[in-house]
């Protein structure tokens, strides 16, 4: 497996984690409203740049 391909799998795991933790926070209502943004949006980042380099990244023999 590649590099790049394994740091993108990193970081769309943590970014499925991120949008979880988000997502269970808007429904209990814990954690201020500017926290829970900022961590949704970092963890929209991490997803989104881990999908486009998996994506990208091709393999090599």
């Amino acid at each position: 497996m590649n590099m790049k391909r394994t740091f993108g799998a990193i970081l769309t795991v943590l970014g499925i984690v991120g949008l979880i933790y988000a997502g269970f926070s808007i429904m209990q209502h814990t954690g201020q409203t500017t926290n829970i943004i900022v961590i949704a949006i970092i963890a929209l980042l991490f997803f989104f740049s881990g999908i486009s380099l998996v994506r990208t990244t091709k393999d090599e023999v």
